[in-house]
């Protein structure tokens, strides 16, 4: 097994735990919890690989869901001995936003060769999971707030899909691109990191 290999698993059972937390907050029974879960680990890889036109990479390979439930029953039983469920919530999932802004575009760079569909791709992959999440839960989405989210997985996606076209192997490349994502959206949560928000000003006179 590989460090991609490594991420894209690691990713799907954090991703699922934010998923499942977000259950246990707002105190849903089990089902809410599988939900939430699978949701959350698989969102934003189907919405890439129905883009992509290839299978579903749930489909192909139903590991991805079963770890996904086996960390919403670990999380139904133990989310009580967490501390900081929110603040635990935060943490996992931009690990998992590090690691899925690098994964959606190794796929979609080997797949179509195209720099700007790996970037995107690899944003959407990261990104769409946590919004699908927050929507079905009723919480604003990280979107709507001033928070380094997508930003986190373009920069990720970009530095994994840049240095893979420098040539650099992509062991060294998957590395980079994840700290680098990690690295944006765990500022934004320890020190407050934001882009400059629009500021309204006066129209035109017509």
């Amino acid at each position: 097994m590989n460090f991609v290999d490594v991420l894209d698993y690691t990713g799907v059972a954090l991703f699922a735990a934010t998923g499942a937390l977000v259950a246990s907050r707002k105190e849903l029974d089990i089902v809410a919890f599988l939900f939430f879960a699978i949701v959350t680990a698989t969102g934003g890889g189907t919405v890439r690989d129905l883009i992509l036109d290839v299978q579903v990479f749930w489909l192909e390979n139903h590991s991805y869901v079963l770890i996904s439930v086996a960390v919403a029953v670990a999380v139904y039983f133990f989310a009580h001995l967490i501390e900081y469920r929110h603040g635990t919530l935060l943490w996992l999932d931009a690990i998992a936003l590090a690691a899925f802004s690098v994964l959606g575009a190794e796929k979609a760079l080997m797949l179509t060769g195209s720099p700007i569909a790996a970037i995107l791709s690899g944003t959407m992959t990261a990104a769409l999971g946590g919004i699908i999440r927050d929507v079905i839960a009723g919480e604003p989405t990280v979107i709507s707030r001033k928070e380094l989210y997508v930003s986190a997985a373009a920069t990720g996606a970009g530095a994994f899909v840049l240095l893979m076209t420098f040539g650099l192997g992509p062991t060294v490349s998957a590395l980079i691109g994840f700290f680098s994502a990690f690295l944006i959206r765990g500022g934004g949560l320890a020190f407050g990191w934001h882009l400059p928000p629009y500021r309204s000003r006066p129209g035109r006179a017509v």
